[in-house]
């Protein structure tokens, strides 16, 4: 029977042993734990002020790349959300304000509206101001999948090899930050199983014979 046993976990990285499972099944898991995982990332920057010398463009893309956490029981149909509607965005400001001596504008500097939706580390670097430099911004992040863009990867690496013994595989899940490693395999299990039911449906409907006349 099928089946996942943890081989080795911690707090960022969870190896697992597949038994019998295909193996174009187990590297689906692997792609989706990958890149299908849905996650927020900051999609959309308004900048009020930027005197720094890092263009609004560039602040936008860094800001971007700023690994968020994510709480998925919060969102069981995330495939379905509308991204365009506000309501499903999470607003988070960042304002450094004036200073007269050089500083590093860091991940801890933002704001999050959402209590838990927020960087994973405070002490990410942004931008590096010079005395009275200084930028003021609202980003609002989304849901998305690393299929649309690398910001929106859930894992850092997952990596599909053979085991030592049997046709058992391992599969091993480095997570970014953003959702904890095992929370990333569950969910792209339940992922897969979504897709297939999906795939066995529209197979159904074309092998179905058509309406008597």
């Amino acid at each position: 029977m099928p089946s996942l046993k943890v081989v080795e976990r911690d707090e960022r990285r969870i190896s697992v042993r597949l038994k019998g499972i295909p193996a174009q099944y187990a590297n689906a898991l692997r792609r989706i734990c990958l890149n299908g995982v849905p996650v927020f990332a900051i999609d959309k920057v308004d900048v009020i002020d930027n005197t720094s010398v890092l263009a609004d463009e560039g602040l936008a893309h860094r800001l971007g790349l700023v690994p968020l956490k994510t709480d998925l029981t919060e969102f069981t149909d995330a495939g379905k959300i509308d991204v365009e509607d506000p309501a499903n965005r999470i607003m988070l400001t960042l304002d450094s304000g004036g200073d007269f001596k050089t500083r590093t504008v860091i991940s801890g500097d933002l704001v999050s509206e959402d209590s838990y939706v927020k960087p994973i580390s405070d002490a990410i670097p942004i931008v590096q101001l010079a005395p009275g430099q200084k930028i003021k911004v609202e980003a609002y992040a989304r849901l998305g999948r690393g299929t649309e863009h690398a910001k929106w990867n859930s894992s850092n690496v997952s990596v599909l090899v053979d085991a030592d013994d049997g046709n058992d595989q391992i599969l091993t899940v480095e997570s970014t930050g953003s959702i904890p490693p095992e929370r990333i395999v569950l969910a792209g299990v339940a992922e897969l199983q979504s897709r297939l039911d999906e795939f066995g449906d529209a197979i159904s409907k074309i092998a179905a014979p058509p309406p008597a006349a």
